[in-house]
């Protein structure tokens, strides 16, 4: 009996895979009501396998639009682990009836420009509260900043996300072209101009959850943005407010949006006429 496969477990965070099928009914037609009604049952028993995958999460989703008709988002540590049950869903309502028609492979991850425990001490608390290094409330401050900044890491690393019923996706980069080359800016310029595309996504909290991923040597693009929210409007006033900001406005390379509605597998059969 061969060996496993040594596990593919990055130093932090978790690897995250979106999955977006199209369902082939022609093909689907040609089964029998009992092979159709056990190729629905394997789907679902391989969603309570995946969902009972320990630090794992899955998203199911109905896609929106003609771009594809249902999608799953598949959060794990172990990418051996990610590929396996990705192969699987693929095939899990039998050959050929689910065809891919969009993927994204990206990983939990760190902000670079996170305001560090110095920046802030130096920034934000001596120079813009005017607090004394060592006095009670600057000591306090700090220790409230600690609490939120893990917090914070926590979420960017191992999120856990929400049954909110819209999510979006899609992949971007930054920009490298002429005047307008992202990597060209020095780092606190970059740092200055995210942290103004920072305090707008603040404005949206508790309205909109966003899971920034990164993918630079992993996919196409350099980061996969999903959101999730309760309403869909939500996805466009903040998409449509930081355009106006510089990051976006000179910067930003976006790829194709997805949109779908979270639903529990049986209504996910209906709505996509299985």
């Amino acid at each position: 009996m061969s060996e496993p496969a040594s596990p593919l477990v990055p130093a932090e965070g978790w690897h995250v895979l979106h999955l977006f099928y199209h369902v082939d009914h022609g093909q689907w037609s040609l089964l029998a009501g009992d092979e159709q009604r056990a190729a629905k049952t394997q789907l679902t028993e391989l969603v309570q396998e995946i969902r009972a995958t320990p630090d794992t999460q899955l998203l199911i989703f109905s896609v929106a639009t003609p771009k594809a008709d249902l999608g799953f988002m598949l959060l794990t540590p172990d990418l051996q682990i990610a590929n396996a049950f990705e192969k699987r869903l693929s095939l899990s309502l039998g050959p050929d009836v689910l065809s891919p028609a969009f993927s994204y492979l990206s990983q939990t991850e760190r902000s670079e420009y996170t305001t560090t425990r110095e920046q802030y001490a130096e920034e934000t608390l001596k120079g813009e509260k005017g607090l004394a290094a060592g006095s009670e409330e600057f000591e306090a401050a700090l220790r409230e900043f600690d609490e939120r900044m893990e917090h914070y890491t926590r979420h960017r690393l191992y999120p856990v996300l929400p049954p909110w019923p819209a999510i979006c996706f899609y992949p971007m980069s930054k920009r490298r072209s002429g005047n307008d080359n992202w990597y060209s800016l020095d780092y606190e310029k970059r740092r200055e101009l995210m942290m103004g595309h920072a305090r707008i996504g603040r404005t949206y909290s508790g309205r909109i959850l966003q899971l920034i991923t990164g993918s630079s040597g992993l996919d196409e693009a350099e980061w996969g943005v999903t959101l999730l929210a309760k309403d869909t409007m939500e996805f466009k006033n903040i998409i449509y407010e930081m355009r106006f900001d510089e990051v976006s406005a000179r910067y930003a390379e976006f790829g194709d949006f997805y949109i779908g509605m979270q639903l529990p597998l049986d209504e996910l059969f209906r709505r996509v006429c299985l």
